[in-house]
């Protein structure tokens, strides 16, 4: 997607705090963070949202999830966290590219919003 944010950073066009990379999946640290640990992770393929992934994005899916973990154990996150996708605007999603907020540093209250 051209004027997609997240496939910018994703091709390097505009500049991000990479945490974690590989293959399919991108991490960096959100701009606005809401938490002292406020990591997004997202897939490099563009998804526009969760309710636009397909049966043949469950490898990428996996990895976003395999690669959350990889960033708590990394980051050495042992108190707790929160893993968090919103889907459309009326959710809170700004960017229309899927992408996970991985909140930690501080406890977190239920319910969110």
């Amino acid at each position: 997607m051209d004027d997609c944010l997240f496939c910018k950073i994703v091709n390097k066009e505009i500049k991000a705090s990479i945490v974690y990379e590989d293959d399919s999946v991108l991490a960096f640290y959100d701009l606005n963070p809401v938490a002292p640990v406020h990591i997004l992770v997202i897939p490099k393929k563009h998804i526009s949202d969760f309710m636009s992934i397909e049966t043949e994005d469950k490898e990428i899916i996996f990895c976003i999830h395999k690669a959350i973990k990889q960033i708590i154990n990394d980051n050495k996150i042992v108190r707790g966290f929160r893993v968090v996708v919103n889907n459309g605007k009326d959710a809170g999603q700004a960017v229309s590219h899927i992408h996970y907020h991985l909140l930690a540093g501080r406890k977190m209250q239920w319910p969110p919003g």
